[in-house]
């Protein structure tokens, strides 16, 4: 029964190299997994001509049979999931014509209602000392929210994953109505969907506290502005810099007491999610 390390939206940037960087360093299997499949191919392609032997599986996690289809794949052939990386997600340009109500919609669903979907799905399949990354951003600092009853509600200890979904959702209406900005709530819909996965992280670390599988940690990782499709090519961070924080996540020993359910920034140093400076 070998380890498996699994990364989403992984067939070109920052995924990309956090695969590269895995196979050289993770003791086990990485699966690339890809949207497409040619692409996908392709990417995997490239990483053998460098010497390395990344196994490539479809998944679009904005839909639950292609989700499905992946945690068969990992029950029947791997037993079990060591590190999860959850890297695929959307961001519209912001000079996007889109109507917002749909750029919102979108957004959410993809960065944050599909992950969700990914670790409802994939979670029970965690082994002990599995590691989890959630591919988060500077955007998705609370800071980006400038209500005080909102803030309040997002860094409640006790706040639940059901209770989450129904912020999520009330800033959905509240964009459909346009009042999100009056409201407190970011003015971008990708920022807010980073903030909604950020505090989706915290939710799930208390809840693998009290997991019976022993040493289970998530924490949200910042991999800086890089030059990807996503920055529209205007990140001077090279690719392979910003796998650097998401893949020492990724790796942390058994054990790790820090970090644990915390925000990460790309120099791989905690950060105060709550700090509105």
């Amino acid at each position: 029964m070998g380890r498996l390390a699994v990364v989403t939206g992984a067939n070109k940037g920052i995924g990309f190299a956090i695969v590269e960087a895995l196979c050289k360093k993770f003791d086990g299997t990485v699966m690339l997994c890809s949207r497409d499949l040619e692409r996908g191919q392709k990417a995997v392609d490239a990483l053998k001509q460098k010497g390395l032997n990344p196994v490539l599986h479809q998944l679009e996690i904005s839909d639950q049979n292609s989700i499905n289809k992946l945690a068969e794949t990992i029950k029947n052939e791997y037993q079990g999931l060591d590190i999860l990386v959850n890297n695929a997600a959307i961001a519209y340009r912001r000079d996007a014509t889109d109507p917002l109500v749909k750029q919102a919609e979108d957004t959410i669903n993809v960065n944050f209602f599909a992950n969700l979907d990914v670790c409802k799905t994939l979670f029970p399949l965690l082994r002990p000392h599995a590691r989890v990354v959630n591919v988060s951003s500077a955007a998705g600092m609370l800071k980006q929210v400038t209500s005080p009853e909102i803030r309040q509600k997002l860094t409640n200890p006790d706040l639940t994953e059901d209770e989450l979904v129904s912020l999520v959702n009330e800033y959905l209406v509240d964009v459909k109505a346009g009042v999100h900005l009056d409201k407190g709530w970011p003015a971008r819909p990708y920022a807010a969907s980073k903030v909604f996965l950020s505090v989706l992280t915290f939710i799930h670390q208390r809840e693998f506290n009290k997991d019976s599988r022993e040493d289970i940690v998530i924490n949200a990782v910042h991999p800086g502005a890089v030059d990807t499709d996503l920055t529209n090519h205007k990140g001077p961070m090279t690719i392979e810099r910003g796998a650097q924080a998401p893949v020492y996540c990724a790796l942390l020993p058994p054990n790790s007491l820090k970090p644990k359910g915390d925000m990460v920034w790309d120099d791989s140093k905690i950060v105060d999610w709550q700090s509105l400076e």
